[in-house]
């Protein structure tokens, strides 16, 4: 069963909306969050298929992580990131869904 909002947001819940759509506004951390949606990421990996410096790729992680939109996993000396639940998910797939309902790739 999904969630469902009946009536008016409330403020808090507009302004949390808002920072989240601007977050993802962002190019960089579009393609970041796709790629996580697709499984657990550490900053090399994803610095590495992006075509990023690191740091720049942990500068946009922080910001998700900060925002509560990714989650983190240690394993080791590694951090891992993965989105944190599926509403972030079905957002950004529907960022790139065409009029057509096919996912541009």
């Amino acid at each position: 069963m999904s969630a469902q909002i009946h009536g008016e947001p409330d403020e808090a819940a507009v302004a949390r909306a808002t920072v989240t759509l601007k977050l993802l506004a962002d190019e960089t951390r579009l393609r970041i969050v796709w790629n996580l949606l697709h499984g657990e990421h550490n900053v090399n990996q994803l610095a590495a298929h992006l075509g990023m410096q690191p740091a720049a790729i942990s500068h946009h992680l922080a910001k998700l992580r900060l925002a509560g939109v990714v989650r983190t996993r240690r394993d080791g000396n590694r951090i891992y990131y993965a989105t944190r639940d599926h509403h972030i998910g079905r957002l950004v797939t529907a960022a790139f869904l065409r009029d057509g309902g096919e996912e541009v790739r």
